[in-house]
């Protein structure tokens, strides 16, 4: 038996929406081509620097305001301003440096051009500096007791998950990774959802307490969709600025376990298992 040490659990994170999406009109003078920035009209705090979201035309017409772009859809991460101008990039690490050098070429549009903004799903990234989260599930269950029973009897019905996950707050650093910060943002997003799916690591690969070499390179982990609830911001002059969300799950909690296995079934003395193939002939047995 092994004992295994929180220090080694992570926490992955991928940006989800629940279908919401922004749909207004980008002017000749919403696009800055010099600065290869551009704005539109929604609410402050809807997009995200690094989300990757898709702009589509909603009359068919091109997407002029891309320099050399004939197509009437893109997608691409961004990275917003303090004023909520973007800028578009091909990477998530480019969109949260932001900067002008690696944004995408922008031309100002002939005309006024109509669009529906989606938020999509982009890769799992780690959260940083994760120092504790949890998961809860509970079974819900219904009285099905009649007058003629002596004891009480229930049937299980539902499940549902909630938790809260804490961090040391940051909003600058490793930018292939997904800060702190982001966490605050996403709690007062409300046109498109404070939903995120996540994966929650037990064991991770490299940590191996046991020291049995297949089991070195085992992973055990929760996946789940959530909807953040709330989130906290713990300040206080004597010490570490934290940041605290908490969340509940809206769909299937999954206990997912990738693991090494050898690559043949064996019998307990070892030996192959053998399947017979016609009357003679037999295989070894390799799933």
């Amino acid at each position: 038996m092994s004992v295994y040490l929180g220090t080694y659990g992570q926490v992955e994170l991928q940006r989800q929406f629940d279908g919401g999406e922004l749909r207004s009109t980008i002017n000749p003078s919403d696009v800055n081509a010099t600065k290869k920035r551009f704005s539109f009209d929604f609410e402050h705090g809807q997009l995200l620097s690094g989300d990757q979201i898709e702009i589509t035309s909603t009359d068919g017409t091109t997407l002029d305001f891309i320099d050399s772009y004939t197509k009437t859809s893109v997608k691409k991460f961004i990275h917003v301003d303090e004023l909520d101008g973007i800028r578009l990039y091909d990477s998530f690490a480019h969109a949260v440096n932001g900067g002008t050098t690696n944004a995408t070429a922008l031309a100002t549009p002939a005309n006024d051009l109509p669009i529906r903004v989606k938020v999509e799903n982009a890769e799992y990234k780690v959260l940083a500096q994760v120092n504790g989260y949890e998961l809860n599930t509970e079974r819900e269950t219904v009285d099905t007791t009649t007058l003629s029973d002596e004891f009480r009897s229930r049937i299980s019905t539902l499940m549902s998950g909630s938790g809260r996950m804490s961090a040391f707050w940051e909003y600058t650093g490793n930018t292939e990774q997904e800060l702190p910060n982001y966490l605050v943002e996403l709690s007062l997003r409300t046109r498109v959802g404070s939903q995120f799916k996540a994966r929650f690591y037990i064991k991770r690969t490299t940590h191996n307490p046991g020291g049995v070499a297949a089991n070195a390179n085992d992973e055990v982990f929760y996946e789940f969709t959530g909807v953040l609830t709330g989130c906290a911001v713990q300040f206080a002059p004597d010490n570490t600025v934290k940041v605290q969300a908490d969340f509940i799950t809206t769909g299937a909690i999954q206990l997912r376990m990738d693991l090494e296995v050898t690559s043949k079934m064996l019998q307990e003395n070892e030996d192959d298992v053998l399947l017979e193939q016609g009357t003679t002939d037999a295989i070894l047995l390799d799933p």
